[in-house]
């Protein structure tokens, strides 16, 4: 590392150093993901299967393991530069509140109205499906800021936006869903009585909190029989990863402008989006043998895809009509815990990161609720940014791994990414302040139940 120049609190890129492309991770892995199969026929996905679920354009991307790079649009690079580039922060409180002689950077996605990352891809997802004509999109999404992102560009693009949100999220941040509504899109509590697949989960599990897996089956039908209508994600699916390595295409520039390497790179993982796409350019380097670097995926404890899901096929939803994907998964039946991280209640995990992961490429953790929260107290007390639960999970991690080194004096470089503001989780934070939040972690045999639901593929 250059000690030879003063790192600045926050590392900004000029205008004109923003990326250009996307950089495909896929293009460089020697072990591709497994293809999306269909349900019906147990065959790999065709352009025009994908196509009658999402826009012509994503699903190009979705199906492309071979080119590296994707020019960004310029209507989506003009976009990008009301909130980009975002800034690299280096952690200088944290680091002498901690006493560690570790050097932390956190790269910031939370400066826009959405507060996360996701608007990266959600207006991407709006432009193709505006680009092709179509009346509206469909999403699900958990903690809200999908939701809230989606309907922002589509408010910014003159489309339709309807989003199925998870039934506990729902009732726990109610401003999230506000904001989605201010900007003119329709939000359900799902699983909801309005789509067929709904009724049929609320007959199965009339009490549920509902899930990801839920939301996903509701946003699927409601496009499929609605004319002039596509289902856009906002995790999980290569294409998302693609529009995220942005941010990790930002964070790498920033660092080498200042000669920094990052010896550990963490990200919280429920889908993928923001690990995925903060690790992407670092990934690269790794798989073309360029230069090595420690990569840690962490998951909460209430679901471990990860670390206690298996590596196998499995629906992409609960309600089951999705393509079936290659993921470590809890099962699609998976209910889990009512947790204030509803970003990361997703019961499988992006089949890139999967097939990186069994690899070996990278390791992953869980972390526990209220361990969470109490790293996110810290930080938001020495850094003024009030995180994310999901982001939190890296903090945790983060904050680990740099008493690991004061421990050991090392002096490693700690990179996550801080991919969400907490300004709308206040439900979360005031029963971790009251002393009211547990800790759920599920059963062997609860996991096992689910698991023993996977679908046979042969």
């Amino acid at each position: 590392m250059g000690e030879n120049r003063e790192i600045p609190y926050k590392i900004y890129l000029e205008e004109h150093e923003m990326p250009t492309q996307w950089y495909n991770v896929r293009a460089d892995m020697k072990n591709k993901p497994a293809p999306l199969l269909n349900p019906g026929t147990g065959q790999p996905m065709t352009l025009e299967e994908l196509s009658g679920v999402f826009c012509t354009e994503l699903a190009k991307q979705e199906l492309d393991d071979t080119t590296a790079y994707f020019d960004i649009p310029d209507e989506i690079l003009q976009f990008y530069k009301m909130y980009r580039p975002a800034p690299l922060v280096r952690a200088y409180h944290l680091e002498r509140a901690l006493g560690t002689p570790a050097k932390i950077y956190y790269k910031f996605e939370g400066n826009n109205t959405s507060g996360s990352h996701k608007l990266n891809s959600a207006i991407a997802q709006a432009y193709y499906a505006k680009n092709q004509g179509l009346k509206g999109v469909t999403t699900e999404t958990g903690a809200g800021q999908w939701g809230t992102a989606l309907s922002m560009a589509c408010a910014f693009l003159g489309l339709d936006c309807q989003v199925y949100m998870v039934k506990v999220s729902y009732e726990q941040k109610p401003f999230r869903r506000e904001v989605m509504r201010t900007y003119g899109a329709s939000v359900t509590p799902s699983p909801s009585d309005k789509t067929e697949v709904g009724r049929k989960i609320l007959a199965e599990f009339p009490d549920t909190n509902g899930s990801l897996g839920c939301a996903i089956s509701e946003a699927v039908e409601a496009a499929t029989t609605q004319e002039g209508y596509r289902y856009v994600l906002g995790s999980v699916l290569a294409q998302v990863l693609l529009h995220q390595s942005v941010i990790g295409l930002e964070t790498k520039a920033a660092m080498d402008k200042y000669d920094v390497t990052p010896d550990i790179i963490i990200g919280c993982a429920g889908g993928g989006s923001n690990l995925g796409g903060l690790i992407s350019p670092f990934m690269g380097e790794k798989l073309r043998g360029e230069k090595d670097y420690r990569f840690i995926a962490v998951e909460p404890a209430s679901c471990p895809s990860f670390t206690r899901g298996k590596y196998a096929y499995d629906f992409c939803d609960t309600g089951a009509i999705c393509p079936l994907a290659k993921m470590y998964t809890m099962g699609s039946s998976f209910m889990p815990s009512p947790n204030h991280a509803g970003g990361l209640r997703y019961h499988g995990m992006s089949s890139v990161l999967s097939q990186l992961y069994d690899d070996g490429l990278m390791e992953a953790t869980s972390v526990e609720q209220t361990a969470v929260f109490e790293a996110a107290q810290q930080f938001a007390r020495v850094e003024g940014i009030l995180p994310a639960p999901e982001s939190s999970h890296a903090i945790r991690v983060a904050i680990d791994e740099a008493m690991k080194c004061k421990e050991t004096g090392e002096d490693k470089t700690i990179l996550f990414g801080l991919t969400g503001t907490g300004y709308f989780d206040m439900y979360a934070y005031e029963k971790f302040n009251d002393g009211k939040m547990s800790d759920y972690i599920p059963t062997d045999e609860d996991i096992a139940a689910s698991l023993a639901k996977l679908p046979s593929v042969n």
